[in-house]
């Protein structure tokens, strides 16, 4: 009789024996087709223009800003289930953050490419950095933009920094367990040398503990910096002091949804039933839970202050309500609400299917909140004559479709080549468990 493979085994082993490889190549290559729909986006946005958008004027944030709030919205999940819960010690976690963090990391890379392609001259990006130019011209550090390239370009690379420390002591058991020399070679540069020293161990907590305290304030302030973006100026439907919170809790709530549906794929695929278990879907639904209810409170929050206003702010919730962009407005309140009040019952939070739906639901429904969020508010000026619908045309969604396939390859190539679960935190707690009731 052949003995059970172990969990550890089982992880480190994927990389080198993948035990799904037909489900991988059926996702892969669908990704990667839409990864080739995106470069041809980006090559016709770069010769023709922005101009094959359906961007106009008033509207002139159009898809690429949407998207660029619901990428970034993605992200935020990752940081909060590795960096928060690592820092408030619950080692549930311990499932889930690798690929949480992966996740994280692409999603922040796609939603982060969004503003060079909207730009005129993408070229010239890295003008928005403090550096005088060739005028002696400073930005306008006053300016939300300027604090949007600070605040990306920082979570980016934190995140990174936080993603790949994390890995290093299972890429160094995975180069001890590897048999063939081109594994070796590729676990090991990845390793930089790790042997599990007592003095590597502390400086490795040393650097992961800090990175993560650094991590979870990059949370809030991110989104908080977006929602700037719209509550700074005196747009109405968007000047309101409720929108930092809300666009927080609306980010974490839809990146909740994400994480539980690569989860249940990912447990599904590998046969990692054992150690992504239904209790972590339990815990998964109660955090999407949580902050579906209180991307909920904000809004009525925003109906309360529209109905407390009166004059310009009414007239835009009405048009929300009826205009020509309701389905937005009413898809987002259903999807997103609607599918959420199952995960008050604990059967529904652990059963993988239903978690996957309701995960995609949300999903769905904060891309719709967020282009209800700009189109509805945009199209129409103080002037009635600045009113003109907007209507994205084959290229706004091929960039969306493609930047979708960016992010699957990615994290297919991650998930096929990678430690996906972080294995030597499980046996450390289960070490710590273990001490604890001998």
């Amino acid at each position: 009789m052949n003995a059970p493979v172990r969990p550890t085994d089982q992880v480190y082993g994927a990389p080198m024996h993948f035990p799904a490889r037909r489900a991988w190549w059926l996702l892969f290559v669908p990704s990667f087709a839409l990864f080739l729909l995106l470069i041809v986006s980006v090559v016709m946005v770069f010769w023709k223009g922005t101009g094959i958008w359906g961007n106009n004027i008033p509207v002139g944030w159009g898809f690429p800003i949407s998207n660029y709030i619901w990428w970034l919205g993605i992200g935020h999940a990752g940081t909060l289930i590795s960096a928060m819960l690592l820092l408030l010690n619950q080692g549930w976690r311990n499932s889930l953050n690798r690929f949480a963090e992966a996740m994280t990391l692409f999603a922040v890379t796609c939603g982060a490419l969004y503003p060079i392609f909207h730009l005129g001259r993408p070229w010239r990006f890295y003008w928005m950095a403090p550096y005088s130019n060739v005028m002696n011209v400073q930005p306008q550090f006053k300016s939300p933009l300027t604090w949007d390239f600070w605040a990306v370009l920082t979570y980016l690379i934190v995140s990174t920094l936080f993603w790949y420390i994390g890995t290093i002591p299972d890429l160094a058991a995975a180069r001890d367990r590897a048999t063939k020399r081109r594994w070796q070679v590729f676990f090991g540069l990845l390793a930089l040398g790790w042997r599990g020293a007592g003095s590597h161990w502390a400086r490795w907590r040393r650097a992961y503990w800090i990175t993560a305290a650094i991590a979870v304030p990059l949370v809030v302030s991110v989104h908080s910096e977006i929602s700037m973006l719209f509550a700074a100026g005196p747009v109405p439907g968007w000047n309101s002091t409720i929108f930092p919170p809300y666009f927080v809790l609306g980010a974490a709530f839809s990146g909740f949804a994400v994480v539980t549906m690569i989860a249940v794929v990912l447990r599904h695929m590998l046969g990692f039933e054992g150690l992504v278990t239904a209790r972590h879907l339990d815990m998964l639904g109660c955090l999407t839970l949580a902050c579906g209810m209180m991307t909920a409170f904000g809004y009525f929050a925003e109906v309360f202050t529209a109905l407390y206003a009166g004059g310009r702010e009414l007239e835009t919730l009405l048009d929300r309500l009826s205009g020509p962009y309701a389905w937005s407005f009413w898809g987002a309140v259903i999807l997103n609400f609607l599918p959420l009040q199952l995960l008050w019952w604990r059967r529904v939070r652990r059963a993988p299917i239903p978690s996957f739906l309701i995960g995609l639901s949300i999903a769905v429904g904060m891309w719709m909140e967020r282009y209800m969020l700009l189109v509805s508010t945009l199209y129409r000026d103080w002037l009635e004559s600045s009113v003109e619908l907007f209507h994205p045309t084959f290229w706004d969604w091929s960039l969306y479709a493609g930047l979708i396939g960016f992010f699957l390859t990615a994290f297919l190539l991650f998930v096929r080549f990678m430690p996906v679960i972080s294995v030597f935190e499980i046996r450390e707690r289960a070490v710590e468990k273990a001490l604890h009731h001998g």
